[in-house]
């Protein structure tokens, strides 16, 4: 295979795009592979941030890297715009260090911006109690975005931000995903806790359930798919909707990715996992319904059978 002029160039714009940019079979959050897995797993606790490019969605970009590099198989990792290998090389780099000084020469890192609300302030205070004056309230973000909070001695390479009086270490690889978090402190359904809005965190699949649903679907604002079978549709249907079948499915991949998504089913699994599918492939306001139809049968419409 001749590699075109355009594919070239497009190819060397994305690998100049970041520092480290890896070519793999789904993206850092989902693998669709073990060896592309491995891969994100010995970047993720070297590297804050970096560029995964799904090869699975672009035929044309999984056959031109190839050619590219001059390397067979998927994944491929590049760092500072030099091919780096596959898989078993990443390993291998990994075992002898090779690895940690190569990704070690990354640019420092930036203060995260944080806000906290005052609600927020009294409530660290509280939990801060009689804390010792090396202790700080340590923040550590995973590469799926969950937040961990502690009040413990800050670590050498922490990040350090003082908002409010309140002093704030966060993990050396969490900065970049730190930046603009904020934090309040609220009541809901009569139980109190910390909210964090984080505008790093990419979109996740929202459950809702089925009184959301009927509002969103008087509002003319969702479009609903069943996920279930033809002869478990044959039973009972909430409508409007359509069944998921693979015309409807390419149907939905025309759309843009802003669409408002809502998948049902049984009872709520089968629809997450449908749910899940369409954010892979960029959609980015996805929702499940928990419980299914059964709870909208139990919740919302009883004339809907049960089955």
């Amino acid at each position: 295979m001749s590699l075109s002029e355009e594919m070239k160039r497009r190819l060397a714009d994305i690998i100049a795009a970041d520092e480290v940019v890896l070519f793999m079979k789904g993206n850092r959050l989902r693998p669709q592979c073990g060896f592309s897995a491995g891969v994100v797993a010995a970047l993720d606790s070297r590297v804050a941030d970096y560029t995964t490019v799904d090869v699975l969605a672009d035929p044309e970009v999984r056959d031109g890297i190839k050619e590219f590099s001059q390397w067979p198989t998927i994944p491929q990792l590049y760092v500072r715009g030099e091919f780096v290998g596959g898989a078993d090389i990443v390993r291998e780099m990994v075992t002898s260090g090779e690895l940690d000084r190569l990704v070690a020469a990354q640019g420092p890192v930036q203060t995260p911006t944080i806000t906290v609300t005052p609600a927020a302030v009294e409530a660290f205070k509280e939990a801060f109690g009689d804390g010792g004056p090396d202790e700080v309230i340590r923040l550590e973000i995973s590469p799926g975005f969950e937040h961990g909070l502690a009040i413990e001695p800050a670590r050498p390479d922490d990040v350090r931000v003082d908002v409010a009086g309140l002093r704030f270490a966060v993990a050396r690889l969490s900065a970049r995903r730190a930046d603009g978090l904020r934090f309040d402190f609220v009541t809901q359904r009569g139980e109190a806790g910390f909210k964090i809005d984080n505008p790093n965190a990419p979109p996740q699949v929202q459950q809702i359930g089925p009184k959301d649903l009927r509002t969103r679907l008087a509002a003319g604002k969702v479009h609903l798919f069943d996920v279930r079978t033809p002869q478990e549709r044959e039973i009972a249907r909430i409508e409007p909707s359509v069944l998921l079948d693979e015309a409807a499915r390419d149907d939905i991949l025309t759309l843009g990715r802003d669409t408002p998504l809502v998948f049902y089913c049984h009872h709520g699994v089968r629809s997450h996992s449908a749910a899940e599918y369409f954010l892979q492939q960029g959609f980015k306001d996805v929702a499940s319904v928990a419980g299914g139809i059964e709870a909208w049968s139990n919740e919302v419409d009883p004339t809907v059978r049960r089955y």
